[in-house]
């Protein structure tokens, strides 16, 4: 009989062994789960990476940032990554939920680099390139997209003296490229050439990056002489299926800062003024201050492969005087598509602008400062009320009541910008993409001028006048490259790109100004206006077109992340050059390598040396200067009979002689630099030194009646010809560090600086083929009264541009008489100059638990400035019992000055400054709502205080001559600060932002 018991035993036991089994396996194996979002905006990250550490089991997030995961024994903590975010290790413990929230790597989303058509790793960069985030911008009221970027980055100079609001930026980058083409930079807005800062609000901008060097620059070609400022706008929305708001909404208030010392009225008497009896301040009728607000409001989101944002914003900026003002709409809509799994990639970005700005007359800062302070702002007399509206007038050489300047003349400028551009690029292979985009850029200018018949200044002589004028401008690019990337080799790899491009470009306008009118109609009736000939009228229209064609192409190679090359070449043809010459060749080359990665070197986590060279253009403001155009000459009425009419005509001249070999004006610059990385990245930085040699700058000089030499066979018919004249040379160095955050206690320090040392432009030539050309350029007389005659601003061979000369005053007579060194303006000694000689910025961002502050420093050194108010009014000569005397701390007051003003070494004083800037305190609050992803109220200030040994109104470096209203001299006359300048302005916002989710 077989044994069943002992069967049914060992089966019993299997049985028992297997369930054991798994009540141990199921006791050290189990299942967690978790939802992985992002940590800022709480949105959950899609196909994140969860590990368990030392495996390679691992699941990715679902749509909804969700996992689930089996844990075995062993097995102790999760790792959790996704691109663009710090990885994160979470013990796993007992917990079988988690929620993770992965915070954004800044440094790894600053890793791309935006350059010309593209960007690039930041490690692979061998130019002279820098980076600008919204975190780095300038704060306080922001009108202007270039203030955000003023003191932030070496080499960069933004200048607007005084606090006009409707004054534009003077921009430039290592100093000086031209005389009179374009000496800003191009602003390249989202793949944009050429676009106006008037095209982009602050607020949408969410980087800037400005390619510094002529290797950078020369993608852009015959455009890229003074360099190039790429800006980015916010193109996408929040994570999937979610829309995002964002509110920004401020107040400032400016008030007049640093209004310079004057006599009072009892002074003003004592002194020997004429008295009329009152004691007006003129200054302060003429100012207030001005209260200004801004809303800005963005709505952004994505769904599928859509992301869109659509902005608008609101600026109405008040000037400190009545009647100036600007106010500024502008409405944003950015769409973005993938389609064919994201290979087919298209964007759409809308830009519209509206700007309304009321101007005064600047010159009632002027009369505001000298006018007698003894004088009534209204007279209550029948010929006062007849002839100037009841303000008090008296029939004095530059004697005008600026209150009623103010309000007798009125001067509005109507801008309206239309900036679309439509892209689409499509990958052919994983490696090989097409792209084409076009652009059509269009801008509107209505401009309107009145003078009242009772203007004493113009209205009266012209019984009053008015006019209207229209600029109209389009610009249309189209744009096509493709794009091959390659491992040639093991640790080997190329990034291919070539293109073509053709830009064309047209301006048309008119103006019409009549006088003499019966009412005050303004500019809405020009036609009533009986005189349409002679002074203070004008009518004219105009129209031209140019156009610009390029091939361009660019090689990148990278050899196992240590050994960097760039090498690039932009061929173009411009029809507004002669056709001896209208095509021109601009390669750039660039190398630098990390010797971090071939070398142990310490506490350096990168040491890129780099080495450039790159050969640019510029274009010319105007297409006709080559071709010897005609324009209109006098009236002339062929019978002399004034009491006919169908026999008059407007005569026709030539403006200028043809010129077939007229060409580009040419930029060649060598760089060199050095990256460098400190401690983990914790102080970083960069050295450049370059030199710049700039040929063929274009100028107008005189000619005779012989052979025309650019025209073979015929003769110069007009005085004047264009011609490449002059070769100019400057250098510089440029050095920027940062603190990647100090930690002070609970106090975070974020550091940052940056200088330029200049080596001032030299004038190396000013001479063209066939002996044409000068020795020297004068410009720039003091002006009127009594100083019209000799210029200040000398240009010599061999010297620096923009030095400035005259007499040196070697002291003051027992009369009170100037002892002067010479009065010959041949023998006058150079006195000064009137560009910096360096510049500098440090900013500097602190941190404490929901409070920031942030403030900022700049300055500039080493630059003169020829102080009119003190070379025109500080004298006690005869003509100052008309007008009253300014008092600074450099006034002679013993003996007193009886000479009349004339230009001496006195009044050229060094403008040497340090400004704060700006300055913000803020503070986050913290929000538990779940449509609230954050909250905060900040106090800004601007101008808060200038240290400075200059006594005029603002020692701002002047690059050009605001009176000087000829584009290709007005640079040749730096360092002059006008009678005009409008007041400085010291400003303080209170502001808040809101983030809805």
């Amino acid at each position: 009989m077989r044994n069943y018991l002992q069967q049914a035993k060992t089966l019993t036991l299997a049985i028992l062994l297997l369930f054991g089994a798994t009540l141990v396996a199921n006791a050290q194996s189990r299942t967690i789960t978790g939802t992985v979002l992002d940590a800022s905006f709480g949105d959950p990250v899609p196909g994140a990476t969860v590990l368990i550490k030392g495996t390679t089991r691992g699941v990715p997030t679902d749509l909804d940032g969700k996992f689930t995961l089996e844990v075995r024994p062993g097995d102790e903590v999760l790792v959790v990554s996704f691109v663009g975010y710090l990885t994160q290790e979470i013990e796993i413990g007992s917990q079988s939920t988690f929620t993770i929230n992965l915070e954004e790597d800044i440094q790894s989303l600053q890793e791309a680099v935006v350059i010309g058509y593209g960007s690039q790793d930041k490690k692979e960069i061998t130019s002279a390139v820098v980076g600008v985030s919204p975190e780095d911008f300038n704060r306080g009221n922001v009108s202007n997209p270039a203030q955000l970027l003023q003191g932030k980055v070496a080499g960069l100079s933004i200048t607007r003296p005084g606090g006009n609001p409707n004054a534009g930026f003077n921009i430039r980058l290592r100093g000086l490229s031209t005389f009179g083409a374009n000496s800003s930079p191009l602003i390249v807005l989202d793949g944009v050439i050429g676009a106006s800062l008037e095209n982009v609000d602050p607020n949408d901008i969410q980087s800037i990056d400005v390619l510094k060097d002529g290797s950078a620059a020369a993608i852009y070609g015959a455009r890229g002489s003074s360099g190039v400022i790429l800006i980015t706008t916010t193109k996408k929305g929040s994570k999937e299926g979610r829309a995002e708001v964002n509110i920004n909404s401020f107040g400032t208030m400016d008030r007049a800062a640093n209004l310079i010392p004057i006599l009072s009225a009892e002074e003003f008497v004592a002194r020997g003024g004429q008295d009329f009896g009152s004691d007006t301040d003129w200054r302060q009728e003429l100012i207030r201050d001005a209260y200004s607000y801004t809303t800005n409001a963005s709505v952004s989101g994505g769904f599928n492969n859509t992301n869109y944002l659509a902005s608008v914003n609101y600026r109405n900026n008040n000037g400190i005087v009545k009647g100036s003002s600007n106010e500024r709409l502008n409405t944003r809509v950015n769409l973005s598509q993938g389609a064919f799994d994201n290979k087919l990639r298209m964007n759409v970005n809308l830009s519209f602008t509206t700007v309304e700005s009321n101007s005064i007359n600047d010159a009632a800062f002027r009369y505001a400062t000298l006018y007698n302070p003894t004088a009534p702002i209204f007279e209550n007399t029948e010929d006062a009320n007849e002839r100037f509206g009841g303000y008090f007038q008296r029939d004095l050489f530059d004697f005008f009541n600026p209150v009623a300047m103010i309000n007798q003349q009125q001067f509005r400028n109507e801008i309206k910008t239309a900036l679309t551009s439509y892209r689409a690029e499509y990958d052919i292979l994983p490696n090989l993409t097409v792209s084409a985009q076009y652009s059509e850029d269009r801008r509107n200018e209505l401009i309107g001028g009145f003078w009242s018949r009772q203007d004493f200044q113009v209205g009266f002589g012209a019984r009053g006048s008015a006019e209207r004028i229209t600029n109209d401008r389009i610009q249309r690019i189209f744009e096509s490259t493709i794009r091959y990337e390659l491992d040639i080799t093991d640790g080997l790899n190329m990034a291919l790109l070539g293109g073509a491009g053709t830009q064309t470009t047209k301006n048309q306008g008119f103006g019409a100004r009549s006088r003499q009118f019966l009412f005050d109609t303004g500019w809405d009736n020009i036609g009533a206006g009986a005189i349409r000939v002679g002074n203070n009228t004008d009518m004219y229209s105009y129209a031209n077109q140019d156009q610009l064609n390029s091939l361009f192409g660019r090689a990148n190679f990278n050899y196992n992340n240590y050994l960097f090359l760039s090498a690039s070449v932009r061929a173009e043809t411009y029809s507004g050059f002669g056709p001896e010459n209208q095509t021109g060749v601009f390669p750039a080359f660039s190398i630098g390598s990390d010797f971090t990665q071939l070398f142990d070197m310490g506490p350096f986590d990168q040491f890129k040396p780099r080495v450039s060279y790159g050969v640019t253009g510029n274009l010319p403001p105007s297409p006709t200067l080559a071709l010897g155009v005609f324009g209109n000459g006098n009236r002339i009425d062929l019978d002399g009979d004034p009491l006919t009419t169908d026999d008059v005509y407007v005569g026709i001249v030539q403006n200028s002689n043809p010129n077939r070999f007229l060409k580009w004006e040419t930029k060649r610059e060598f760089n060199v630099g050095i990256d460098f990385g400190i401690w983990d990245s914790k102080v970083t930085g960069s050295m450049d030194y370059y030199t710049r040699n700039i040929s063929d700058l274009l100028f107008n000089v005189p000619v005779g009646g012989g052979p025309n030499i650019f025209d073979p066979g015929r003769f110069n018919t007009v005085g004047s010809t264009w011609v490449n004249l002059a070769d100019l040379s400057n250098a510089g160095f440029e050095f920027a560090v940062a603190v990647n955050g100090l930690n002070l206690g609970e106090v975070l320090w974020t550091p940052s600086g940056n200088f330029t040392i200049y080596q001032k432009t030299q004038i190396e030539s000013l001479s063209a083929s066939g002996g044409l050309g000068f020795d020297e350029l004068r410009f720039a007389p003091p002006g009127s009264p009594g100083q019209n005659n000799n210029p200040i601003i000398y240009n010599r061979v061999g010297q620096t541009l923009g030095d400035i000369y005259g007499p040196r005053l070697l002291g003051i007579s027992e009369g009170g008489e100037y002892i002067l060194s010479t009065t010959n303006p041949d023998e006058f000694e150079r006195l000064g100059n009137g560009l910096p000689k360096g510049e500098f910025g440090f900013a500097n961002n602190f941190a404490w638990r929901q409070f920031t502050l942030n403030f900022f420093l700049r300055g500039a050194w080493g630059h003169d400035l020829y102080n009119s108010y003190r070379g025109f009014y500080e004298n006690a000569d005869g003509a100052s019992t008309t007008w009253n005397s300014v008092v600074t701390e450099k006034t002679p007051t013993n003996p007193s000055i009886t000479s009349t003003p004339t230009f001496n070494s006195s009044y050229v004083e060094d403008a040497t400054f340090i400004r704060l800037d700006n300055m913000e305190v803020g503070y986050n609050f913290k929000t538990n709502s779940p449509s609230i992803g954050s909250f905060r109220v900040y106090f800004a200030a601007q101008n808060l205080f200038t240290i400075t040994n200059y006594t005029g109104i603002d020692p701002e470096v002047r690059v050009n001559d605001s009176e000087n209203d000829d584009g290709f001299t007005t640079s040749l006359s730096p360092g002059i600060e006008r009678r005009n300048t409008y007041f400085q302005t010291r400003s303080f916002t209170l502001g808040l932002s809101l983030n809805f989710k």
